[in-house]
């Protein structure tokens, strides 16, 4: 069974615990919300463990959250219309402030309820009736779901309230930096010698994996600038030989091929019953009915939210006309009239990166949500290894393979770089391949371009304090103890 289907499940029960009748308001039902009858039962650890599972899912759906800071704020998305077309204008125009957009609060809230989920299944697993063995996996579970919600909120906000209790008091202060990355280093360095492997026979799907653990540490040490590091942990995931780049980059991304390839590293899985992928409902253009050719076609269980997803023209040209990856944005379309609509020089082409379920119920498709591939882990060890030594042949050789499978296949050759310019092409190259998965923030502030990027495109008023953002003011006034980001 895919863990997706699971989390259904699980959210199918607890909206039937908190929606029953006046009557079923009794001692039974708070029996089930106590730790102390949750976890006598193996079903019960489970329980909690999904739901920290779901809230980090819930977290970085494409309905909003991490899309908004982690795209909009950069050079290659832009959005107009829909509900959320406001926080957009905020996002677009770095103009954002600790009150507004209100779903950072939600953002924060969905990290830490994981969080709380995580320590709820560490401080009572030991009363659970579940073997050494399962229970060791579990806490190897629990630690990686939790670190990866901190690591989300450390993305964001930089170091904040360190909580690894269920018992501690409300008001805590924030972790030093330091002490944040540790906290990240060795959750993710441990539980990766427990995790079970991808292939284990019988485990489900969407789990937490050694190989997991393995790129969020590659991520985390590539993030942090330590090079060797990151280059020693995309190397042992390298040499864990369960991973491979899906040949064709245009069907990666399909509902038909999430579990037969073997590039997807860490997923969100997402179900038509929810929680769905909701890409696809703001990358539409208005009365789509179909791509020119006919592949893609629009049906009556699908929706075409008023948002719209837009693809700057600067980044839609940069690609080379032979680079297949480009294929996955339309840049024309049949509309319901029959006609053949250009989307061409407005800054309005769209991204179909994750291609329409044709099974889709309303707003949610079942595409999972790529968090971690191995092509990004691959370009991670290849931007190590330029900065630690240098343009190499090695680093060369990885840019090329994932340069091979979207058809560029003429190499590149080592003289023609600095240590200066392999890094730019590395970007370009992070770019063209990972456009839409929610990283183009991180890459640029690695890179040192974020603010010039934002001056770029005339956003003047972009400086320093904007590379992290405004913790939600509602935690502020909740605990005294957490300050703000300077700036805000």
């Amino acid at each position: 069974m895919k863990l997706k289907y699971y989390i259904s499940a699980v959210l199918l029960v607890t909206s039937m615990m908190f929606s029953s009748c006046e009557e079923q308001l009794n001692e039974d039902v708070f029996s089930q919300l106590d730790p102390g009858a949750l976890f006598n039962s193996a079903n019960g650890v489970e329980r909690v463990l999904f739901g920290a599972y779901r809230d980090a899912q819930i977290t970085d759906n494409f309905g909003g959250n991490i899309w908004f800071q982690e795209e909009w704020t950069c050079d290659h998305f832009w959005e107009t219309g829909g509900a959320v077309n406001l926080q957009a204008t905020v996002m677009l125009a770095f103009t954002w402030d600790a009150s507004y957009p209100t779903h950072w609060t939600g953002l924060w809230n969905n990290c830490y309820y994981s969080v709380r989920n995580c320590n709820l299944v560490l401080e009572n697993i030991d009363q659970s009736p579940i073997d050494d063995a399962t229970k060791e996996r579990l806490v190897a579970e629990a630690r990686f779901v939790r670190a990866s919600a901190y690591y989300i909120l450390y993305t964001m906000w930089g170091p904040v309230p360190l909580r690894l209790s269920t018992t501690g008091d409300l008001a805590m202060a924030r972790a030093t930096d330091a002490e944040m990355q540790t906290f990240l280093e060795k959750e993710f360095s441990d539980v990766s010698s427990v995790l079970p492997a991808r292939d284990t026979p019988g485990y489900q799907y969407g789990r937490a994996t050694r190989g997991a653990a393995l790129g969020y540490l590659t991520k985390f040490y590539l993030n942090t600038m330590q090079w060797q590091k990151c280059a020693d942990a995309a190397k042992d995931l390298m040499d864990l030989n369960e991973y491979e780049l899906w040949p064709d980059y245009t069907t990666l991304f399909t509902v038909d091929n999430e579990t037969r390839q073997k590039e997807f590293v860490w997923v969100y899985p997402c179900s038509t019953q929810g929680p769905g992928n909701e890409f696809m409902n703001g990358a539409f253009p208005p009365q789509f009915k179909s791509t020119v050719d006919g592949s893609i076609v629009f049906k009556e269980n699908m929706r075409n939210w008023a948002r719209m997803d837009r693809v700057m023209d600067s980044f839609y040209n940069s690609f080379d006309p032979a680079d297949e990856r480009r294929a996955l944005i339309i840049s024309e379309y049949i509309n319901t009239a029959g006609n053949t609509v250009s989307l061409l020089n407005n800054n309005n082409t769209r991204s179909f990166k994750y291609v329409p379920d044709p099974d889709a119920v309303g707003n949610s498709h079942g595409n999972d949500i790529a968090v971690i591939r191995y092509a990004d882990i691959l370009l991670s060890r290849a931007e190590a290894l330029n900065e630690l030594n240098g343009p190499t042949q090695e680093a060369l050789d990885l840019i090329q393979e994932v340069r091979d499978r979207a058809g560029l296949t003429t190499p590149l050759v080592l003289g023609d770089y600095t240590k200066e310019t392999l890094r730019d092409r590395i970007l370009d190259e992070r770019g063209w391949e990972l456009y839409a998965e929610k990283v183009r923030r991180q890459d640029l502030l690695r890179h040192g371009k974020f603010i010039s990027s934002a001056k770029a495109r005339g956003i003047t008023i972009a400086d320093e304090h904007h590379k992290l953002f405004p913790i939600p003011q509602t935690e502020i006034n909740a605990n005294p103890l957490c300050e703000q980001n300077p700036g805000y």
